[in-house]
């Protein structure tokens, strides 16, 4: 029990974060973002693996460094910190937000950009916290949230910058159930963040090949 509420909790603080940063409009947004993801991931490394985010979840697990029963319980985990922090922010600043497309951004352009960054992130996190190569070290954080800064800064006017399934479906819940938002973008944010997790999976295989992960 403990693993799913760390994932709650990390989640939680990550998607209120980010909601709070994005309604500031605050063009340091993307730094305060992957900043509260590195500590959060410091804070649930050694109870959870710290993943706060489905498509990681997926990714760990087809690594085998997850067993089966364990990953519905870690999605769950994720999307009820989610939506929690979703609510949070709407009473905190009395208004909702939800990741979306820029303004005249093709769904391919935003669907590529989901799956590019997402997979950059799981590759990046399988690597430096679940490669016995990299055992022990103190960077994994760092490496983990400065990956989800760089996805932001980068791509964030173009998908909406979300490289996770929980982060697009927290607020978008919200936003459809309190404020004026709608669904149709929810889809984008779980096939492209599974597509880009599972191709991680597949370079990470190739990359340890024959040497011992």
């Amino acid at each position: 029990m403990s693993r799913y509420v760390t994932e709650a909790i990390g989640t939680f603080f990550l998607v209120l974060t980010i909601g709070l940063t994005v309604l500031s409009g605050s063009a340091f947004a993307p730094l305060a973002i992957g900043s509260a993801l590195m500590v959060m991931v410091y804070m649930g490394g050694p109870v959870s693996g710290a993943h706060y985010n489905p498509a990681v979840t997926v990714a760990v697990y087809l690594r085998g460094r997850l067993p089966a029963s364990d990953v519905l319980p870690y999605i769950a985990s994720q999307l009820i910190g989610a939506i929690l922090a979703s609510l949070a922010v709407f009473i905190v600043a009395g208004d909702t937000f939800a990741p979306a497309p820029g303004v005249g951004v093709s769904t391919v352009a935003a669907l590529l950009a989901e799956v590019l960054f997402t997979f950059a992130l799981a590759l990046v996190i399988l690597n430096v916290a679940f490669a016995d190569a990299s055992a022990g070290n103190s960077y994994f954080g760092l490496a983990i949230g400065f990956t989800v800064m760089v996805g932001a800064f980068a791509v964030g006017d173009v998908s909406g910058g979300a490289f996770n399934p929980a982060v697009g479906t927290g607020p978008i819940i919200v936003n459809a159930l309190v404020g004026a938002g709608g669904w149709s973008d929810l889809w984008l944010y779980w096939v492209g963040p599974l597509l880009g997790g599972v191709a991680a999976v597949t370079v990470f295989r190739l990359q340890h090949q024959g040497a011992g992960a």
